[in-house]
């Protein structure tokens, strides 16, 4: 493991919870990196979740498909943010979601049974497990909000400022999807 994603995921986690250097050595080396090619699919729906998706560095995307056999997406998560599908993680359920890499990606793999040692050994390993939740909750409870109660224009807004630079990282088909618009819609949004 390159110390350098080692250290990136310490810095992560510690914007969670206080860990010690004792904490650090023993929960890391349950953690594993993998390179993840662009468009390579890291979970498909209706496979077991086993994981929860650190990015190091690039970009995941988290889309469904629905009933007409469109995609959906749901959710980019880029360097410093975490891709999961929590409830099926917590429940070790089949997902709902697909996550897939749409740059080559590097990412840290937490599983479930690294989850439940952090909560035996680490002095805050609870409180990792409900900071994660609170914020997988918060991302999914905004979005929602955010395609029920704002304009193309604001939500278009929105996604800038939270993602300054997705524009130039991503199709700009998967980003009229997360908008909830056509391409069409967005080149419109684009120019105001």
């Amino acid at each position: 493991m390159n110390q350098n994603h080692n250290k990136h995921i310490h810095m992560l986690l510690s914007q969670y919870i206080e860990i010690s250097d004792e904490e650090w050595d023993h929960f890391s080396s349950m953690l594993r990196f993998k390179e993840v090619a662009k468009n390579e699919i890291i979970m498909s729906e209706g496979s077991m979740t086993t994981n929860i998706f650190f990015v190091i560095k690039g970009v995941l995307r988290t889309y469904f498909t629905n009933a007409d056999g469109d995609e959906k997406t749901f959710h980019f998560s880029t360097e410093n943010n975490f891709a999961a599908d929590y409830e099926g993680f917590l429940k070790r359920s089949p997902s709902q979601y697909t996550i897939q890499a749409l740059e080559d990606s590097l990412i840290a793999l937490m599983s479930i049974d690294v989850l439940n040692d952090a909560y035996k050994t680490l002095r805050y390993g609870e409180k990792l497990g409900r900071k994660l939740a609170e914020d997988h909750f918060f991302l999914w409870s905004d979005r929602i909000k955010d395609i029920y109660m704002l304009t193309p224009m604001e939500r278009y807004e929105n996604m800038r400022r939270q993602y300054p630079d997705i524009l130039k990282r991503v199709p700009q088909h998967y980003i009229a999807s997360y908008l909830n618009i056509t391409p069409v819609h967005l080149s419109r949004l684009k120019k105001m």
